[in-house]
């Protein structure tokens, strides 16, 4: 295979080139400042960059949806941070955005076209279930994850909250791994404790850690990898496969990092 340049342009360059990208990756703050999800864009860039898909980020131009001010109830910082946003996306004329956080995604396509910002916008699950549909990913049978056991958490804002279920399971199942389903999953799947701005604050005093009541019910399917597709249901799952002292047998991965592994990237 020829050497792929992981090179990824900021739309500004393209801009001044007359280029503009099939597709502008949201990297949003997770992917851009957490040591742990900024593997996770990578994973992504090197899918994109390997299956030829023409792509730009904004760079320092991109700034916080305003999703965690509005879940907390500061509206102004909101309005502020999502009309910065949506004045950079406009000048530059952005159609179509994907994103690899459901909080980015829900912001971005159901709450900034009030705003003005009007955009087709695609979770990385959706996406990368498109590129394997299209052939562009080959999925090679037999491969690295045949029959391991991976249970899959499903994120508010993607699944509830966008009706998001059946993309990221259709992306493990062409790995050929075997797919087991905690008991609590899709419409009635449980929170990993992290949305609404909870992710930001320490939990009030109960009996048991929500992330922990979780982390119980992905353990109990006897899964060696719980797969996530939010950078705050990561979080929250891996301290909560770390709380049971399990992360030497249980590995919390996202689905891009699953597909690049198996392909080798």
């Amino acid at each position: 295979m020829s050497e792929v340049n992981y090179t990824v342009p900021t739309v500004a360059e393209m801009a001044a080139n007359n280029e503009a990208p099939e597709i502008l990756f949201w990297v949003g703050c997770a992917g851009s400042f957490d040591d742990r999800y900024k593997k996770v864009t990578k994973a992504f860039v090197k899918i994109l960059s390997t299956v030829g898909i023409k792509f730009a980020v904004l760079g320092p131009e991109e700034t916080c949806t305003g999703d965690p001010a509005r879940r907390a109830g500061n509206e102004f910082l909101f309005q502020m941070q999502a009309m910065s946003n949506i004045t950079v996306l406009n000048g530059y004329n952005i159609k179509k955005i994907v994103t690899a956080c459901p909080h980015c995604f829900n912001t971005i396509k159901n709450e900034y076209p009030e705003l003005g910002g009007n955009y087709e916008v695609i979770h990385h699950s959706t996406y990368l279930q498109q590129l394997i549909n299209e052939g562009k990913v080959k999925m090679k049978e037999g491969g690295a994850f045949k029959g391991k056991k991976i249970t899959y958490h499903d994120s508010c804002y993607l699944g509830r909250a966008n009706g998001v279920y059946e993309a990221p399971r259709r992306v493990l199942e062409a790995l050929d791994a075997d797919l087991v389903e905690m008991k609590r999953c899709k419409t009635t799947g449980l929170c990993c404790g992290a949305g609404g701005a909870q992710m930001f604050k320490e939990p009030e005093k109960g009996n048991k850690d929500i992330n922990v009541e979780r982390t119980e019910e992905a353990l109990q399917t006897g899964a060696t990898t719980v797969a996530v597709a939010c950078p705050f249901c990561m979080t929250m799952m891996s301290d909560g496969v770390k709380n049971k002292e399990k992360e030497n047998e249980v590995q919390v991965k996202d689905l891009a990092e699953l597909i690049a592994e198996s392909q080798g990237l």
